[in-house]
């Protein structure tokens, strides 16, 4: 009788040690987590990341077995930098990031975090440990779609040093002007206070303005298109929804397929692909819009040679 109660002792201490263990261990989650951060609050970031979300909820990745939460910290590297530390510690599975700046940084900062970048201009050489989806456009297009307008002989270039795609898309313009002997002066804005006074002498100097991609010029590319039609200067652009807002020729990547893209690459990295041995891949898609109706107001005649290259038209 002693022993049996000594086992029924025994047992139920284990029993009580094995309930509390349980009651102490964390359970461990199940939901998958996908963080996402945007370099600055752009229209452009904002519709790539809901055609993400739709693709990657196609794949079984869908509430509530998934929660994908999207920041928009402030627009510079302390903040993003600050943002991918913070999620180094909240045990998330997957980062994505929108723009060159915040995935640069994120890729840098994330410790064990696979990033996912979208909207990254690729130059010629490969960004090292970037995988995602790219930006490029080919800025010789634009440029010969200019010319082929008229023969401009100064163009103005608003760029941001801040940003990798718009730096590069400015080396693109400056190897092809010095091809065709064409004067380029550039615009660099690092601020929005700085944005006016540099687009002033560009409209002074100038006979057309490329706008490069970059966060402050997305913001504001209605404002400086305004200001360039009442110089009746034509604008030229790759930031989406250019042509509609009034620059006489885009050519823009969709926001859409970037986010579908990515999607496409987020589900294999979830599913145990390395991100080092990912590419940043090159959309299909990219819209040639020439805007006829803003041609005619600023005093253009656009010839049907080149109407014919334009996948779009705005009349």
């Amino acid at each position: 009788m002693v022993m049996m109660a000594m086992k029924r002792s025994i047992f139920t201490i284990v029993l009580l040690v094995s309930l509390s263990i349980l009651m102490v261990t964390p359970v461990c989650s199940s939901v998958t987590s996908i963080d996402a951060i945007m370099s600055s609050d752009q229209p452009r970031y904002r519709e790539a990341h809901h055609a993400f979300v739709k693709a990657i909820a196609a794949h079984g990745y869908a509430a509530p077995s998934t929660e994908i939460i999207l920041h928009a910290p402030n627009s510079d590297p302390l903040s993003w930098a600050a943002e991918v530390r913070r999620l180094n510690s909240s045990h998330t599975d997957l980062i994505v990031t929108y723009g060159a700046p915040a995935s640069l940084i994120a890729v840098h900062e994330a410790t064990g975090i696979p990033v996912v970048s979208v909207d990254v201009f690729a130059s010629e050489q490969p960004l090292k440990g970037v995988c995602g989806v790219s930006s490029r456009v080919s800025m010789v297009t634009l440029l010969k779609t200019l010319q082929a307008i008229h023969s401009y002989q100064r163009i103005g270039v608003l760029y941001t040093p801040r940003e990798f795609g718009s730096q590069q898309q400015l080396d693109d313009v400056k190897k092809f002007a010095a091809k065709l002997g064409i004067t380029v002066l550039l615009g660099s804005v690092s601020s929005v206070a700085a944005l006016d006074s540099e687009l002033n002498r560009l409209l002074d100097k100038c006979e057309a303005v490329v706008v490069t991609e970059g966060g402050i010029f997305g913001q504001q590319i209605e404002h400086i298109i305004a200001r360039s039609k009442a110089r009746k200067i034509p604008i030229v652009s790759t930031i989406p929804d250019a042509a509609e807002k009034g620059a006489i020729v885009s050519l823009e990547i969709s926001p859409q397929e970037q986010g579908y893209l990515a999607a496409e690459i987020a589900v294999r990295v979830l599913e145990g692909a390395k991100t080092e041995f990912l590419p940043l891949v090159r959309p299909q898609r990219i819209d040639l819009v020439i805007n006829m109706r803003r041609a005619r107001e600023i005093g253009i005649e656009i010839p049907f040679s080149v109407l014919r290259t334009a996948t779009r038209l705005i009349k």
